[in-house]
């Protein structure tokens, strides 16, 4: 009984531990980007967490709980096919994942409907245009 209760006290320790270890996230408000430009989007929005090239080794990687997705593998871990749906949600904020925790990942859909004054057509163009950017980013 002491053993055990020994060993659930040091195991409380370690995570604590690990938890006060983890460099904390500065967060910002989002800057203005091209409404266009995927590309400029995904540096300024989304390489923090998963990397300039999309592998989820962004230097805010490693405040997080779970590391972020690599997102050059998505046509890879789905069977050969880019799942832009899939990923379009996750940026809009229609899909919970998973992998992220509770809310390491903002909603960016509304982030992008703010930036756009409320217009919903132009937050969509913004989600579009980075979900094909990432779609750019798989390995061959």
């Amino acid at each position: 009984m002491l053993r055990t209760l020994m060993l659930s006290a040091f195991a409380m320790a370690v995570l604590w531990a690990q938890n006060e270890s983890r460099p904390a996230i500065q967060k910002t408000p989002a800057g203005q980007t091209s409404v266009s430009s995927g590309k400029e989007m995904y540096h300024s929005y989304c390489a923090a967490c998963h990397g300039v090239e999309g592998k989820g080794d962004g230097p805010a990687s490693g405040a997080l709980k779970f590391r972020p997705s690599d997102l050059t593998t998505l046509t890879k871990r789905n069977a050969g096919k880019f799942p832009e749906l899939r990923v379009f949600g996750a940026i809009n904020g229609d899909l919970r994942v998973t992998a992220h925790g509770p809310k390491d990942m903002p909603t960016w859909g509304a982030v992008f409907r703010q930036m756009e004054g409320g217009d919903v057509a132009g937050a969509k163009l913004r989600i579009r245009n980075l979900t094909k950017y990432i779609e750019s980013l798989q390995v061959k």
